[in-house]
């Protein structure tokens, strides 16, 4: 619940991405987009009796506002939400505070269809590839089994294909090209028109960056502690994620120097570093849940000198926090790639991963941060 500290703030520092203000006159239609857009963005309060100046005009004397809030909220916001209402008096004036949670069952909408975000201090109609991004944090759409546009069997690494269905007892190279499709399909390496999947293009695909150019992993280590210090080294990492994932454990390693102690004939570091299982589970994690969708952003690891840092494109789904990852509650935003990198022993469905890493750093007396920035997942572990 909010103060009367805190309201009086919200109204000094005006709209933002998280408040909007309404007067009393507020269209009940206009009020439920508002409530939609926040519900499909993080939330955010709406101030009833505020002028968009930030004027306070109060609320009319005898009118009960509340009830019509709440029955906006569960019949106006498809499907419903539940919000809180409070109402304070500032300097005379009676004000209604509806606070919007950012919404569990995304995406959200009005009765009239229309799928809202909140951009800014305004709220909008979302564009398509923001739409697709509310489908998949519902877990009703998966992007990894779309199809690639212009990509056909030629552009997968058959050999690897091969390899891959041989620890089933399928020999593939002896199946007819009918047959080649059909397990291909099957396995949703290909789509049902016969362009690759995404899934099926980063794990098995000869040329990843040609189709998805947003695939990859960049690689910056700084001297210093800000992105505007000297920069040490710089790599761009393209290909299969098994290879994005292979290659970046490496040039990590390399650039994680310690100071060295000659003991005997050999040199021994004296101090500290994770051990590859950290990094691994790290990387797999970023590559392996991002949002694909988001176009001309790429998994982002940058070392500094005082941290690690891991900016994997893409939120959190509905229905995963912070709190819980710590603790091992998983959700696959990309199933079929999930499905072939555990098959290729890369992962597994367990949530092991990140509980591992949190407490490795903790029993080294290190900090582990998780968290949302924008529109990314962020680990930064303490060097």
């Amino acid at each position: 619940m909010l103060k009367l500290a805190e309201i009086k703030e919200i109204i000094a520092n005006g709209e933002n991405s998280a408040v909007e203000f309404k007067t009393a006159a507020v269209h009940r239609d206009a009020l439920a987009r508002e409530m939609v857009a926040f519900a499909n963005s993080q939330g955010g309060v709406i101030v009833l009796g505020v002028q968009d100046d930030g004027v306070c005009e109060g609320l009319p004397e005898g009118e009960q506002f509340e009830e019509w809030v709440m029955n906006l909220a569960r019949n106006n916001v498809i499907p419903s939400i539940a919000v809180e209402y409070q109402e304070f008096l500032i300097d005379g004036k009676r004000l209604g505070v509806i606070v919007v949670p950012r919404g569990r069952d995304k995406p959200y909408q009005t009765p009239e269809g229309k799928y809202l975000i909140r951009v800014g201090s305004t709220s909008r109609t979302a564009t398509q590839p923001e739409l697709l991004r509310l489908f998949q944090a519902a877990g009703t759409f998966h992007f990894d089994a779309t199809p690639v546009a212009g990509t056909s069997i030629r552009d997968l690494n058959l050999p690897k294909v091969a390899a891959y269905f041989e620890r089933y007892g399928i020999v593939f190279e002896d199946e007819n090209e009918a047959d080649r499709i059909a397990i291909l399909t099957n396995s949703e390496i290909l789509a049902a028109n016969g362009e690759t999947t995404v899934g099926g293009l980063l794990v098995f695909g000869l040329t990843v960056e040609r189709h998805l150019p947003q695939a990859g992993i960049m690689f910056a280590h700084f001297a210093g502690r800000e992105m505007g210090d000297e920069l040490l080294d710089r790599q761009n990492i393209v290909g299969t994620l098994d290879y994005q994932i292979d290659t970046g454990l490496a040039v990590i390693k390399n650039n994680w120097r310690l100071p060295a102690t000659i003991v005997g004939t050999q040199r021994e570091p004296t101090g500290f570093v994770y051990s590859d299982k950290v990094f691994r589970e790290l990387l797999t994690n970023a590559v392996l849940h991002r949002n694909y969708a988001i176009h001309g952003s790429q998994v982002r690891v940058l070392m500094f000198d005082d941290r690690l840092e891991f900016r994997s494109p893409g939120r959190l789904p509905n229905t995963i926090t912070i709190e819980k990852l710590k603790v091992g509650v998983s959700y696959a935003v990309n199933p079929i790639l999930v499905k072939f990198m555990e098959n290729l022993r890369y992962t597994d469905r367990l949530g092991r991963g990140l509980p591992m890493v949190y407490r490795e750093a903790r029993q080294a007396g290190k900090a582990v941060e998780f968290k949302e920035v924008g529109e990314e997942f962020w680990v930064v572990l303490e060097r």
